[in-house]
């Protein structure tokens, strides 16, 4: 056997729990669906051992996938079930009329213990795997009813009847345990959900309701009635021990029963040992710091709601076409597990374009002219982008990014406009504070470089005259060459005006921190705009 070259541990406790994995051996072996249908046939007898021929006849009457096996086939399944601890050789004495009969009908079997618990969790599972398992809620209110009742009882005169006791207590722990067990298996069912990445509208609406209706009454419940629970285990804790052995004393059980025979293994019933309860005290109460089962529940329902909202965010991305095609592709697998071999060749080049060999281009740069008669193996090579040649498209991968906010680049520039703008200001100033007095007066190098921007717009606004012309083509006195007439320019944003006028053998020499500049033939007035405006408008009306 395969099981047999793997080898059990050293250990004695680690080969008696090697030998109690074996039994499930049956259920990953390659006749696993013929041993199922064998192992049901026995469980569903009680102390009874059958021969090959009594399982031969039962199953012939089925339809399973045992139904066609022969005598020499079920002999080598049983004495295979028998290997693995599933079965036991029974020890009855065989009652036969000839020499064949007791051949066919000499090796009889019986269900070991491990067997029958294994097959019966097995048919649970097969029975129900994928169901919801109702949470029986009820059933707290009647563990914390129990647990009161108890505590009376132990606190009255005299103490509690230990019959009586053991029969509130059988009571409670199966109330408790059931459950439990429904607590789990509803949880992990809730898992399996949870899982899943492509729950459609439907599914989705059915979850949601699952959720926030029966998972939400179940918590609450829970919340309820967990801290009365704890009151009332608080309250009987003191008198357990006494309480149990009182019981023990009255109805020892089994244990009674075996007590000289120590290799006789008892499992006694739940709530017996000082242990069952510890069980059930830590699943309302954190006792050893690693929280309660009650904590638990909290937190896999958080862990629940937040896959819900995961699940919700994926719905609402599944309108721009990102949406799992989890269905599709288990269809298309369903196909390819169905289709013949020439089919499916057929399904896969429809589906994913397993065409034959075909040549691809990249059209060149509209500057490159590559004739028609030059082959592809000596042609220039086109620059393939990175996106087309690793996924097979153009389009662009990923969120789009956020619009960037330059609220605070705005702010700097318009600082520092304000502080160009206050600058050109105080130049101004300082231009029209040493108007007149250029010869004494040193500049800073900003109001330098505005006298010098004015001086320039001054200059291309004058009108150039030939010596001898005014400005109206008049005949004028000043002699051979050029003229400058109008030479003026004003900034209305810094209300001031340069006028440059041309004075023969004369200069004007202008002072800064950078150097001096000495204007030849120049002489410069500066005025404010509005003072010039006003001195314009006086002329005027003299002249009128």
């Amino acid at each position: 056997m395969a099981e047999e070259g793997l080898g059990p541990a050293q250990q004695p406790g680690d080969a008696d729990t090697w030998q109690r994995l074996s039994a499930y051996s049956y259920l990953s072996a390659r006749e696993r669906l013929e041993h199922v249908e064998i192992m049901r046939v026995f469980c569903s007898t009680l102390l009874t051992d059958l021969s090959v021929p009594d399982v031969l006849t039962r199953l012939e009457n089925s339809e399973g996938a045992a139904s066609g096996l022969d005598a020499d086939q079920l002999t080598t399944r049983l004495e295979q079930l028998t290997a693995w601890g599933n079965l036991l050789r029974s020890s009855h004495t065989v009652a036969a009329s000839s020499i064949r009969e007791y051949q066919r009908s000499r090796s009889r079997y019986q269900l070991s213990k491990l067997g029958e618990r294994i097959q019966r969790d097995v048919d649970d599972v097969l029975a129900g795997a994928d169901a919801a398992r109702e949470v029986s809620s009820e059933l707290l209110a009647l563990v914390e009813r129990g647990l009161r009742e108890l505590a009376s009882l132990v606190h009255q005169p005299g103490g509690a009847n230990p019959q009586e006791a053991l029969e509130r207590i059988s009571t409670l722990f199966v109330q408790f345990v059931e459950f439990a067990d429904s607590i789990r298996d509803f949880y992990a069912y809730l898992g399996q959900v949870l899982s899943r990445y492509d729950l459609d509208g439907g599914e989705y609406q059915g979850f949601k309701d699952l959720l926030l209706d029966y998972v939400e009454a179940i918590t609450e419940e829970v919340s309820f009635r967990a801290p009365r629970i704890a009151s009332a285990l608080d309250v009987l804790w003191p008198e357990l021990p006494g309480l149990l052995e009182r019981i023990d004393a009255v109805a020892g059980g089994l244990s009674g029963i075996t007590g000289g025979m120590p290799e006789n293994r008892v499992q006694r019933s739940r709530g017996r040992e000082l242990t069952d309860w510890e069980g059930l005290r830590g699943w309302f109460t954190d006792s050893d710091g690693q929280g309660s089962q009650v904590d638990q529940l909290r937190d896999a329902t958080m862990r629940a709601l937040q896959s819900l909202l995961a699940n919700a965010k994926r719905m609402l991305r599944s309108a721009s076409g990102e949406m799992s095609r989890r269905k599709d592709l288990l269809k298309l697998a369903r196909w390819f597990d169905e289709a013949a071999p020439e089919d499916a060749h057929d399904i896969a080049t429809a589906a994913f374009g397993m065409y034959s060999a075909r040549h691809l281009g990249v059209p060149p740069d509209s500057d490159t002219a590559v004739p028609a008669y030059t082959s592809w193996w000596t042609g220039p090579v086109v620059e393939v982008p990175v996106a087309l040649r690793e996924r097979g498209s153009r389009a662009q991968r990923g969120r789009t990014s956020s619009v960037e906010d330059h609220a605070k680049q705005k702010q700097q520039l318009q600082q520092e406009a304000r502080e160009r703008a206050a600058a050109r200001q105080a130049a101004a100033d300082e231009l029209r504070s040493a108007a007149g007095d250029f010869a004494r007066v040193r500049l800073t190098s900003p109001a330098l470089s505005l006298l010098l921007e004015l001086l320039a717009g001054a200059l291309g606004n004058a009108q150039l005259l030939r010596g001898g012309e005014d400005a109206n083509g008049r005949g004028s006195d000043r002699g051979s060459g050029f003229g400058i007439e109008a030479a003026r320019t004003a900034d209305a944003e810094l209300g001031i005006r340069l006028t440059v006028e041309r004075v023969p053998d004369s200069s004007t020499v202008l002072h800064s921190v950078d150097g001096d500049l000495v204007l030849d033939e120049l002489i410069l007035s500066i005025e404010g705009l509005r003072e010039a405006e006003r001195g314009e408008a006086q002329a005027g009306v003299s002249a009128s």
